[in-house]
């Protein structure tokens, strides 16, 4: 098997085995095999993916949207009335204006869920890489079966030419 991989690798890229880049030699295996070489990125990244990394992803895509951001403000607001107007009145507002604890709280939150944000999108800039390193291998691949099938049609064509010479040239004589 290492000697047909040899062989390939010579014939198809030109280069040693131990030459190739990593990406050519998952190729020239998937090849000598005849196996299919594509793969779907988000598989591969959820297959690896850790809990840490899910709940990363979930955190980053609730706190991205516009219902967290909704939803937010009308707890802020609720917080606001209630301390300012609803509790104020009776004297037990446990966060009057301006709102120290509140404040805190937002703090404590945004220190909290930038870098859970930014471990989602490092994971999203790994994922591409990945996905990209995937599609490089695919067109690789069918750049090299295209050559191979123009090979074989030019191989087809020229002995195809060559028996028609041969019929044409006994007539030449004649």
């Amino acid at each position: 098997m290492a000697e047909r991989q040899e062989g390939l690798a010579q014939v198809l890229f030109g280069k040693q085995i131990h030459a190739l880049a990593e990406a050519e030699a998952a190729v020239l295996r998937k090849i000598d095999r005849q196996e299919p070489i594509s793969q779907d990125a988000n598989r591969v990244i959820a297959a690896q993916a850790s809990l840490g990394d899910r709940l990363a992803d979930k955190v980053a895509s609730v706190g991205g949207s516009w219902g967290f951001i909704a939803s937010f403000s009308v707890i802020l607001l609720g917080w606001m009335v209630l301390n300012s107007d609803v509790l104020g009145r009776w004297g037990i507002a446990f966060d009057p204006y301006p709102y120290i604890f509140l404040n805190l709280m937002l703090s404590t939150l945004a220190a909290i869920q930038a870098p859970v944000i930014m471990m989602s999108q490092n994971r999203q800039a790994d994922k591409d890489r990945l996905a990209a390193q995937l599609d490089y291998q695919v067109n690789l691949r069918t750049e090299i079966e295209i050559l191979r099938i123009q090979a074989k049609l030019d191989d087809a064509i020229l002995t195809r030419l060559d028996q028609i010479l041969d019929r044409l040239e006994p007539r030449a004589e004649d």
